[in-house]
C-alpha cells in the first residue's frame, strides 16, 4: 500500500535557500521512494493573502515551477500541480469552513502574531486582518484533504496548521458520520526544517534575510553569503560553531564528515572570510548543475504551462469524484436523487443502514445509528473506552424496536433501563414520529 506525501510553496516571492533545504529537497528525496505517491503544487491561493502585487505572483509561480523541475522533481513520477488549477479545493475549503469552530482559528500562530503587534502599537486588534490571513489554516487543510495525504513535509512553524487540519477533519467525519478523510501527519527534517537567514532569524521573504537559491546566479548568491551576521572574533581565535549562523547552513548540505571537519576548522579558529568561502563552494558543487537547469526551463515558459496543466488533469482526477461525495454527505444533491422523489430514492435506499464508531473531541467514545439515506437516527451517549461503546452498540444492535421511545420532540433508545442513545430533536411532533419510525425501521433490519 502505497503513502500520499503532500507539500507546497506559497508563490509569493524567489525561492531561496530555505525553500529548498526545508521543503522541496526533502520532499523530492520522498517522490523517488518505493511506496510514495507524491503531490506536490504552488500554493497560489496562499499568495493572495501575503501579496497584493499580481506581476510578483505570476513571476514567483513560473521561478517556483522551474526550481521544483530544476532540482530533480519528475513530473511523470508525482503529480505537480497549480493550487488555483483544482476548482475542487476552493469549494472544499468553503465546507470545512462550515464545520470550524472560530476558537480555533483565534489560536493560530500568524492570526495571534498580528494581535499582538497591534496591541504593541495601541491599534484595533484586528487592524490590516483579512479573512484571508484569518482563514489561511483552513485552506491548507482543504490542499491536504482534498488528496487525503498521509504524511505533509513543512517546517517547524507549520506544525501546529497540521494539528488544525486533523482536527477540521476529525470534526468532519464525526459530523457526516463517515471517515471521508484520512488525519494527516507530519514530518519534520530535524536538523534542516528551519534554516537562518543572513541576520540569524528564520530564513524568509518577510524578513528579507534569504540567500537566493537560483536567481541571479552564483554572483548573487555570493553577496548573500558574505552578508551573514557573524560575531567579532578575528582569524586565529576559536569560534563557537554551534552559535553560528555559518556553520548551520554548511551542516544542511554538507555530508557527517565534512561538518565535522568544517566545525573543527571553526574552533581552531578559521576567520569569518575563508568560512564564508567554504560555504559557498559546498553550495556551489550541489547547486551549480541544478542553475543551469533552472535558466533552461525559465526561457521555456510554454513547457512548464504544459507540465502544470498535465499535473492539474491528474490531481483532479481524483479531487472530483471525492468532491461530489462530500456535495452528497452535505446534502448538496440532485433533487432528482432527495428523499421522496421517486426512482432515484429508491436506488438510493438500496443501501444498508449502519452503525458508526468513533472518538468526540472530548475524548469520549460514541456511535451513530445512520439510516440508509445518511440520516443521523441515534446519536449515542459518552463512553470511557471502546470496548464499552462496543459492547452498548451490538446489544442496541440486536433489540426490538420497542427499544425507542419517544421524549418531547426527540427519542430515546433505552435497555434495561439504561439509556444508551438519542434521536435528533424534531421541528414538531409529526416529524419526530416519522424520525421515530425510520429509526425503528433501521434497528429491525439491522437485527434481522
Amino acid at each position: 500500500m502505497s503513502t500520499r506525501v503532500l507539500t507546497g510553496i506559497t508563490t509569493t516571492g524567489t525561492p531561496h535557500l530555505g525553500n529548498y533545504a526545508g521543503a522541496i529537497r526533502p520532499a523530492i528525496q520522498a517522490s523517488t521512494q518505493a511506496g510514495i505517491d507524491a503531490f506536490y503544487f504552488m500554493a497560489d491561493y496562499h499568495a493572495l493573502i501575503k501579496c497584493d502585487d499580481p506581476a510578483r505572483v505570476a513571476r514567483s509561480r513560473l521561478e517556483l515551477a522551474a526550481t521544483w523541475l530544476a532540482a530533480g522533481l519528475d513530473p511523470e513520477r508525482v503529480t505537480f500541480y497549480r493550487q488555483s488549477d483544482i476548482p475542487e479545493i476552493p469549494e472544499l475549503c468553503w465546507l470545512l469552513t462550515c464545520v470550524t469552530a472560530k476558537g480555533l482559528m483565534n489560536r493560530a500562530h500568524a492570526y495571534k502574531a498580528s494581535v499582538d503587534q497591534n496591541n504593541a502599537k495601541g491599534v484595533d486588534p484586528d487592524d490590516g486582518v483579512t479573512m484571508g490571513l484569518f482563514s489561511y489554516p483552513i485552506l491548507m487543510a482543504a490542499d491536504i484533504l482534498m488528496f487525503n495525504a498521509n504524511k505533509v513535509p513543512v517546517g517547524r512553524d507549520q506544525v501546529q496548521h497540521l494539528e488544525m487540519a486533523r482536527d477540521i477533519a476529525q470534526r468532519f467525519n464525526n459530523l457526516y458520520g463517515r471517515d471521508y478523510f484520512v488525519l494527516p501527519e507530519v514530518v519534520i527534517e530535524e536538523d534542516v526544517a528551519t534554516l537562518p537567514g543572513l541576520d540569524g532569524r528564520k530564513m524568509s521573504k518577510s524578513y528579507n534575510n534569504t540567500i537566493p537559491l537560483f536567481e541571479g546566479g552564483s554572483a548573487a548568491m555570493r553577496t548573500a553569503v558574505m552578508r551573514i551576521v557573524t560575531d567579532s572574533r578575528q582569524p586565529g581565535e576559536p569560534k563557537d560553531a554551534e552559535s553560528s549562523h555559518l556553520y548551520t547552513l554548511y551542516r544542511a548540505f554538507a555530508t557527517p564528515a565534512e561538518s565535522a571537519a568544517f566545525r573543527a576548522q571553526l574552533e581552531t579558529g578559521l576567520g569569518w572570510g575563508d568560512a564564508k568561502q567554504a560555504l559557498l563552494d559546498r553550495l556551489e558543487r550541489d547547486l551549480a548543475p541544478m542553475r543551469e537547469r533552472y535558466n533552461e526551463l525559465i526561457a521555456r515558459p510554454d513547457r512548464i504551462e504544459d507540465i502544470l496543466q498535465a499535473g492539474a488533469q491528474k490531481a483532479r482526477k481524483l479531487a472530483t469524484p471525492l468532491m461530489q461525495e462530500l456535495r452528497e454527505a452535505v446534502g448538496l444533491r440532485k433533487l432528482a436523487g432527495a428523499p421522496g422523489t421517486g426512482k432515484s430514492t429508491a436506488k438510493k435506499a438500496g443501501k444498508a443502514a449502519r452503525f458508526v464508531s468513533f472518538r468526540d473531541s472530548d475524548g469520549a467514545f460514541r456511535f451513530r445509528l445512520l439510516g440508509a439515506d445518511g440520516r443521523e437516527l441515534l446519536l449515542s451517549r459518552g463512553f470511557d473506552n471502546p470496548k464499552e461503546a462496543g459492547a452498548r452498540m451490538q446489544r442496541l444492535q440486536g433489540a426490538a424496536q420497542d427499544c425507542l421511545q419517544p421524549e418531547g420532540l426527540a427519542y430515546l433508545a433505552v435497555l434495561d433501563g439504561e439509556l444508551l442513545a438519542q434521536g435528533p430533536e424534531a421541528a414538531d411532533a409529526a416529524q419526530r414520529d416519522a424520525l421515530l419510525e425510520q429509526a425503528r425501521q433501521a434497528l429491525a433490519s439491522l437485527a434481522g
